[in-house]
């Protein structure tokens, strides 16, 4: 599974925004986009409560980009193994 770095907003942080790790998170943005936005909005469902949060994208070159489509490095580099 590939996984998505994320960056909290300027003046955010885990602390500021009361995210303990026990929450649910759902990230919306993603999906049918052809390339990877800069921003993705975060939802935080967290005691039967729901809030949003934006959050900056942090794949910062097109190999980073690659991994992330393949489902992380593993399935990228096997797949490539796979073409030759």
């Amino acid at each position: 599974m590939g996984v998505l770095p994320l960056q909290f907003k300027p003046g955010d942080s885990a602390e500021s925004l009361g995210l303990t790790g026990e929450e649910l998170y759902s990230i919306t943005g993603l999906e049918n986009a052809a390339e990877l936005p800069g921003e993705v909005t975060v939802r935080v469902d967290q005691d039967g409560q729901t809030h949003e949060l934006t959050a900056t994208v942090r794949i910062d070159t097109p190999a980073e980009a690659a991994y992330f489509r393949h489902g992380g490095i593993l399935p990228y580099v096997l797949r490539q193994l796979l073409a030759n």
